[in-house]
């Protein structure tokens, strides 16, 4: 039955017609419950990538590093512990821990050139207004 919403058919296999009935029943059984870790992996790095736009956030406003190659070694050493315990390749979990820095540490540096001041917002054109103050009409502060 495919998703109204998605188009998303969790029947859809091209070894339909090669697999006897009861085969393909448990291995549609089981995709489902694949299906479903897939969504929550997803719901997860959203939520996981808010909290990481908060810290660039917090870096931008400090003029802090969008990296913190210390900060990522420990996270590193720690996920291939945590793999290793769940009997998860740990060379894959480092791979994909340091996919997801990257890509934080790409947002990171977006949100650090969106704070900084443009030709048409260069510092004399700032000059008197309080840091908190919004840039201009439409602007959302410094906390955008």
């Amino acid at each position: 039955m495919t998703h109204p919403r998605s188009g998303f058919d969790p029947a859809a296999s091209s070894l339909a017609g090669d697999v006897a009935p009861e085969v393909m029943a448990e291995l549609l059984s089981v995709r489902s419950s694949i299906d479903n870790i897939d969504a929550t992996l997803v719901y997860l790095l959203a939520e996981r990538f808010k909290a990481t736009q908060r810290v660039g956030h917090l870096k931008a406003e400090h003029d802090l590093p969008a990296g913190d190659p210390q900060r990522e070694a420990a996270q590193i050493a720690r996920l291939r512990m945590l793999a290793e315990e769940a009997q998860l390749d740990p060379a894959f979990a480092e791979k994909f821990l340091n996919f997801i820095i990257s890509e934080v540490i790409r947002h990171h540096q977006a949100i650090s050139e969106n704070r900084r001041p443009g030709p048409a917002q260069a510092p004399e054109a700032t000059a008197g207004r309080s840091p908190d103050a919004p840039a201009g009409p439409g602007s959302h502060g410094p906390h955008a």
